[in-house]
């Protein structure tokens, strides 16, 4: 069995074991781990008799969990490319989503940092996704150019609004300057994951026993996954950018702010990466990395291949 999809399943952990979990997985570390020391690791895992988080204590072992779930795909078993592992999305992320929800003065600034932004998350979703269905290189590219094209042009929405109307009522200003855009990034982050893996609930995604032997591919399970993860990815982007622009609220108010009106930028930046740094270990936490569904919920040929009650699959991140 893949080691990756072993430790998912042997570890039912709670919230706040995910969360201490991930905040190890997201050690920006993991970003420069050579491919020798991954394979080492890969390979200590794969022969090991106790490879066992909880029923070893060697570091070693320890050491070679964090390389191998942090950049080995579960499903293909592949390295995930370096800029698109776990470990990345707040280094690459955090930036685009402070540029994504400046006042833009025109159309370049309007249009260029959602495209980035959107253009990241897509091949983020996609590559971090379950991998199991079958598909064509040419049908990703094709899927992920509209998916991109799309969520670049309702993140614009809100820009468009404010940039069409002048509103002299400072609530509209408001609602329009500031609450829209958090609201549009949050929905089309969550669109963008179900959009981005549709593919995964039309073709079907593996499930597996929990010894991990395949019985099958559910369209049901797959469509389950992804929407476990656009509701992750929805909290994640829209929380962030929610405590960011409260936090800008709160300190325009202050003395300081007055006598220094350029900080804000700087506090504003400050406040997406921090925000961002807490919310993505918690938005990976809210579902289990390995789902659970009940046998009876999928098709009827999966559940006549087996007499397990309960099935797993990978959610994906």
């Amino acid at each position: 069995m893949e080691p990756n999809v072993r430790f998912w399943i042997s570890e039912r952990q709670s919230f706040v074991q995910r969360f201490l979990q991930w905040t190890e997985l997201l050690d920006p570390t993991n970003l420069i781990i050579s491919i020798e020391k991954i394979e080492k690791s890969r390979q200590l895992l794969l022969t090991g008799k106790d490879a066992s988080r909880d029923s070893v204590e060697d570091q070693k072992i320890q050491e070679a969990w964090k390389r191998s779930l942090s950049t080995v795909h579960p499903d293909n078993s592949k390295l995930i490319p370096v800029l698109f592992r776990p470990a990345a999305l707040l280094p690459v992320a955090g930036p685009l989503v402070f540029y994504s929800l400046l006042p833009a003065k025109g159309m370049k600034s309007m249009i260029l940092p959602q495209f980035f932004l959107y253009t990241y998350t897509t091949a983020f979703n996609v590559i971090n996704g379950n991998a199991s269905y079958s598909h064509r290189p040419q049908e990703s590219i094709l899927l992920g150019t509209g998916v991109i094209a799309s969520s670049t042009f309702f993140g614009v929405i809100p820009h468009l609004v404010k940039m069409r109307f002048s509103l002299a009522s400072y609530h509209a200003r408001f609602l329009i300057g500031r609450a829209l855009p958090v609201i549009f990034l949050a929905q089309v982050s969550g669109m963008n994951v179900l959009a981005s893996r549709s593919l995964e609930s039309v073709r079907g995604i593996e499930v597996m026993d929990k010894d991990g032997n395949v019985i099958g591919h559910s369209r049901r399970a797959g469509e389950k996954a992804i929407k476990e993860t656009a509701l992750s990815r929805t909290v994640l982007f829209g929380t962030s950018a929610c405590i960011t622009e409260v936090l800008a609220y709160l300190f325009r108010r202050t003395q300081f702010f007055l006598q220094h009106p350029g900080s804000l930028w700087t506090v504003k930046f400050s406040c997406t990466i921090l925000a961002m740094g807490l919310m993505v270990p918690a938005s990976f936490s809210i579902f289990p990395q390995m789902g659970q569904i009940q046998c009876s919920k999928l098709e009827e040929e999966i559940r006549s291949a087996t007499e397990e009650s309960e099935l797993f699959y990978n959610r994906g991140v």
